[in-house]
């Protein structure tokens, strides 16, 4: 079975999360169908484990592919 691709986005809204999130930093999104339906993102947060977060805080990132291999590698 593939796996689902993983997205970058950039947090716009950290309000209330401030321990986990920082505002204008990207991280890694991992699809969640169900999460989406109730409006949430999975995000891979400062802790290194993926939490749900409101997805009106993160806008996605389209990045060419060798851009988007090089912030994936950091």
């Amino acid at each position: 079975m593939a796996r689902a691709a993983k997205r970058l986005v950039i947090c716009l809204d950290n309000a209330g999360y401030e321990a986990s999130l920082e505002r204008r930093k990207i991280y890694v999104a991992i699809p969640d169908a169900r999460a989406a339906r109730f409006g949430q993102i999975r995000v891979i947060d400062e802790s290194g484990e993926d939490y749900l977060f409101p997805e009106k805080n993160f806008l996605r990132l389209d990045l060419p592919v060798a851009e988007r291999r090089a912030v994936l590698r950091t």
